[in-house]
């Protein structure tokens, strides 16, 4: 079940509340004493802050909304990873310097190692699990003093997000009530070890080279899944190259490259997995980010966002944003007054 803010596991921690209030500072402070010291700037909109927190043995898990539209700026976090997922509006999210955008329902894995900017829109509803860097360690049967080796932020996988959805349940489920001692501690350790693992196997990495030599004892189902499981790497290595090389040029060869195949096998493998071409592929990307910053910053010029993100010709910008939106650009901005 896609987690949202009336996901029924979430009751675990909405009976934990830390705190509710109206007021910056105290917010400003609860957030900091459980997450990290940061700089808070609030932007329009009334603010209706709350943080609820759950625990188990090792992770830490908390629902957090503020109400108003926020910019969070941050150092690198003390020997942690957060995990965010979105469970009602989008975030935009800078880590080291790469631009995530966290649309409603996706996920991103943060471990900056220089600085941290994070801009949530009104209304905006986050859940965020703080993974200690010893139980990734523990995880990958490192020495304690041993450096673990994060990619600074990332978004999860469209394809992976079914398999955290679930582990986020069980996670949810797992939760004692306030107060309480975990239950079965060793099942619960078994599943944080399980759960760092999870974030550690699927952070972005090259593609393996693809061989010229064929395994012949192979059976045909045996084929098959392995060509299917092998394109399905290379989609997600081509989306996340996309999602991270949204304002800078990008070209069908480039996308090709991420693959390691030719353009005519990517576009073939694009069409099987997504059902569009693969620069259609990243033009909706594309548009999908130029609406997030529109639905953030209704002042924004919408020109000038149009060419940040690669649309250097304005008049099919707008038709391609009609096509995909069934509205205008200034018709996005005009939600927010």
């Amino acid at each position: 079940m896609p987690l949202s803010p009336r996901t029924p596991a979430l009751s675990a921690l909405y009976r934990n509340p830390l705190f509710r209030s109206d007021v910056h500072v105290e917010a400003h402070e609860q957030v900091a004493r459980e997450l990290a010291d940061h700089i808070l700037r609030w932007k329009p909109g009334a603010p209706d802050a709350a943080m609820f927190k759950g625990e188990l043995n090792r992770l830490r898990a908390y629902a957090l909304r503020y109400g108003a539209e926020v910019e969070v700026s941050a150092r690198p976090f003390d020997n942690f990873a957060l995990v965010h997922t979105s469970l009602r509006g989008g975030a935009e999210i800078e880590c080291d310097g790469h631009r995530l955008w966290v649309a409603e329902g996706r996920t991103a894995v943060l471990a900056p190692k220089e600085r941290i900017r994070l801009r949530w829109s009104p209304g905006n509803q986050q859940m965020i699990v703080r993974v200690p860097h010893s139980l990734l360690r523990e995880a990958m049967a490192c020495e304690e003093d041993e450096r673990i080796d994060l990619v600074p932020g990332f978004l999860l996988p469209r394809a992976l997000e079914a398999h955290w959805e679930l582990l986020a349940h069980s996670m949810l489920n797992l939760l004692p009530p306030a107060g309480d001692a975990a239950a079965h501690a060793k099942w619960v350790d078994h599943f944080e070890r399980h759960l760092a693992l999870f974030l550690l196997l699927h952070q972005p990495a090259e593609v393996a080279p693809l061989t010229a030599t064929r395994d012949h004892t192979r059976l045909p189902s045996e084929t098959v899944d392995a060509h299917a499981s092998r394109g399905t790497r290379q989609m997600d290595a081509v989306i996340a190259y996309i999602e991270s090389h949204l304002c800078a040029p990008v070209s069908l060869e480039d996308l090709a490259s991420i693959a390691r195949v030719s353009c005519r096998t990517l576009n073939t493998l694009c069409h099987r997995h997504t059902g569009i071409a693969p620069m259609e592929l990243l033009r909706n990307a594309r548009l999908d980010a130029v609406r997030t910053r529109l639905l953030l910053d209704p002042g924004a010029s919408i020109t000038e966002t149009a060419l940040a993100y690669g649309f250097g010709h304005l008049g099919r910008f707008a038709a391609y944003y009609a096509a995909r939106f069934s509205e205008r650009p200034s018709d996005t901005q005009k939600r927010r007054d």
